[in-house]
């Protein structure tokens, strides 16, 4: 029999990320952002989905049944969250659970640069957090969400799937919806937050074009609005969001953008040199006036050129981060090579190392 609960427990206790059961192969857990086996055997579809079934609820069962897959959080009592994905594969059923701290970490304790706190103490606009699954993304924003639950007095509204980091009240009232729980989709639970008074609106992910324009437009009518989206660097994460939009519509969503937008913030999680944890390489993107030139002219492909020498506002490239991560042994120069966008700016550390 599966024990999915002493599973999680492992992963917890070995500080793993993610916990991989899936039918017709060994279990896996990745550490440090290596995947390896810890059983032996591969694990049978029918033993899988009798250890999913304990742990999912009638309506999860029920959309597992009708979409072939399923998202939703499981509990560990006092012990851990988890985010989980259960879905349909070849060989049965599978089902990957991210380990969620069960405290949000402290800002300062993210090892992030200063600008991100001052970052998230803006009043209004668009602030969009990026990276590829598993780059911390989740993590960051609760940490810049808990800045502002804890130095301002306001609203904040969160729009998940599912809930990931539950956040105490503080200073601020924090409502937290789930989607396929609390409301249908995405885009309703945000049309719906414009009319529930807040100063704060945390959007796990900007999926569709409707959830998009509506948190621009959220953005521009006062309300600080946080979100993610899976692109790797400043430029390409402006490209995805003009391109959502129809042609006729993008100048418009250009000009928007030009005055809404207050950061952007992409990062890596990259394995440190003694290959015990893990570190964020961050790249900043702040709204400057020169940033929103380039913005209202469509001219993404400048925003590079702005951030190296946005340095005085706070703002580096992904290649300046992982210089300095290098330099200060955070990480080794061969783990720098493979994360960096000119590769050719990290020989030298390879020569030195060779």
């Amino acid at each position: 029999m599966l024990e999915l609960d002493k599973l999680l427990e492992k992963l917890v206790a070995d500080g793993g990320s993610d916990l991989h059961v899936v039918s017709g192969d060994p279990v896996r857990m990745r550490i440090h952002g290596d995947l390896m086996s810890i059983t032996d055997q591969p694990v049978s579809a029918k033993e899988v989905y009798e250890a999913f079934k304990e742990i999912m609820t009638m309506r999860t069962k029920e959309v597992l049944e009708a979409d072939e897959q399923a998202d939703f959080a499981y509990e560990l009592e006092g012990k851990a969250r988890f985010r989980a994905n259960i879905f349909r594969h070849l060989n049965g059923v599978g089902g990957i659970f991210r380990s969620i701290p069960t405290d949000v970490v402290p800002l300062e304790k993210l090892n992030m640069p200063p600008v991100i706190d001052s970052i998230c103490r803006q009043k209004s606009g668009l602030i969009l957090v990026t990276g590829k699954t598993g780059s911390g993304k989740s993590t960051t924003l609760a940490s810049m969400v808990d800045v502002i639950n804890t130095t301002q007095k306001g609203h904040i509204l969160t729009i998940e799937d599912p809930i990931e980091f539950e956040h105490q009240r503080k200073s601020c009232l924090v409502s937290q919806r789930e989607v396929n729980h609390h409301t249908k989709t995405f885009s309703q639970a945000l049309h719906s937050a414009l009319r529930e008074d807040p100063d704060v609106i945390l959007v796990c992910e900007l999926r569709d074009l409707e959830t998009m324009s509506l948190a621009v437009t959220a953005a521009e009518t006062g309300i600080l609005v946080l979100a993610t989206l899976h692109t790797n660097s400043a430029s390409a994460t402006v490209d995805r969001v003009i391109n959502t939009f129809p042609v006729n519509k993008q100048p418009h969503i250009r000009t928007m953008l030009s005055t809404s937008l207050r950061a952007i913030v992409s990062q890596q999680l990259l394995k440190t040199a003694d290959g015990n944890s893990r570190v964020a390489a961050v790249e900043i993107l702040v709204n400057t006036s020169a940033v929103s030139n380039v913005l209202r002219e469509g001219k993404s492909e400048q925003l590079e050129n702005l951030i190296q020498s946005g340095g005085n506002v706070g703002m580096q490239s992904m290649d300046s981060a992982l210089h300095t991560l290098v330099r200060e042994q955070f990480i080794d120069p061969q783990t720098a090579f493979e994360a960096a966008n000119d590769k050719g700016q990290f020989t030298q550390y390879l020569k030195k190392t060779s």
